[in-house]
């Protein structure tokens, strides 16, 4: 009867063991050390690709208007004269036979060089500058005019004076040619006739016995 007490002793131990298998197939562990235990692995979350770099088109630059510059030149049919000043995409130009009909147009220039340009009394030049050149028509309403007006170095281009002359109004326009023609009229309130000649170098001019000086006209 004494040695039954190992034989309870031997027999807990196995009992316990066969629970704690039990439990471990149960649960999937395994029995580790206390505090050895393996550390679960950490997922890493992948870093983000970065957005690709958005690029801006850079706008294509406007066409500039042509260049500053003094043309002129005579009609087609050779009656006549039209000079055309040149600044900053605007335009002025004077139409002129020298005798008794003439017309100031104003308007815009085009980065491509074409114009459109206009009188009070309703005259139209339509023009493109190209090649060094304009090209156009002047309509006068009653007639109308083709042209080309070269480029005009000075003294060559657009001359204009307006002074009181003895109590008239005077109001003078002259295109100089490449040349040295000039084509002009004065009138003397509102009455046309010949302009006589002035000095290119100088723009001094004799109108009635009194000297006037007729300046480059520009927009």
């Amino acid at each position: 009867m004494k040695r039954s007490g190992p034989l309870f002793t031997l027999l807990g131990g196995l009992l316990l063991a066969l629970v704690m298998l039990s439990l471990n197939a149960t649960t999937g562990t395994s029995p580790t050390a206390s505090g050895g235990g393996e550390t679960p692995a950490t997922k890493v979350s992948p870093s983000p690709e970065p957005e690709p770099t958005k690029t801006t088109a850079s706008p294509s630059p406007s066409p500039s208007a042509p260049g500053n510059a003094d043309y002129a030149g005579r009609t087609d049919d050779d009656s006549s004269a039209v000079a055309v000043s040149l600044r900053d995409g605007k335009a002025i130009a004077y139409f002129c036979d020298g005798r008794d009909q003439e017309s100031w147009l104003k308007g815009d220039v085009k980065a491509d060089g074409s114009m459109r340009l206009t009188s009070k009394q309703g005259g139209v030049l339509n023009g493109e500058l190209k090649g060094g050149r304009i090209s156009g028509t002047v309509d006068m309403g009653q007639q109308e005019y083709g042209f080309t007006a070269d480029k005009a170095l000075k003294p060559s281009g657009l001359y204009r004076a307006t002074e009181s002359v003895r109590g008239a109004e005077i109001d003078g326009g002259w295109i100089v040619l490449p040349d040295g023609q000039q084509v002009g009229i004065v009138k003397r309130d509102g009455t046309p006739s010949a302009a006589p000649r002035i000095d290119p170098e100088t723009g001094a001019v004799t109108v009635d016995g009194q000297q006037l000086t007729a300046r480059p006209v520009q927009p």
